[in-house]
C-alpha cells in the first residue's frame, strides 16, 4: 500500500508535463475562456440566480466558455 503515493505522484507529474508541453496558445484560450465565463457568472448571479462559483465550474466555463456557463446553470437548476 506505499507504492499509492508514488503511483499518484507519477500521474501528477505525468498531467504537469503535458500540460506545459501544449502550445501556449491553447493556454492562453483557457485562460481567457475562464475569465470570461467568472464574469458571465458574477453577472448572472447580479440578477439573483444564485450560481456558486467554484473549481469545477470554473473548470467547465473555462473549457467551454460561454456555453458551459449556460450548462453550469441547467446543472445547477437540475440539481
Amino acid at each position: 500500500m506505499t507504492f499509492i503515493p508514488y503511483i499518484i505522484a507519477i500521474l501528477v507529474l505525468f498531467v504537469v508535463l503535458k500540460i506545459l508541453s501544449l502550445p501556449m496558445r491553447i493556454i492562453i484560450k483557457f485562460i481567457i475562456n475562464a475569465i470570461v465565463g467568472g464574469i458571465v457568472i458574477i453577472i448572472i448571479n447580479l440578477f439573483g440566480v444564485g450560481l456558486e462559483l467554484t473549481w469545477l465550474t470554473a473548470a467547465i466555463v473555462g473549457f467551454l466558455g460561454v456555453p458551459g456557463v449556460i450548462i453550469v446553470a441547467i446543472m445547477q437548476f437540475l440539481l
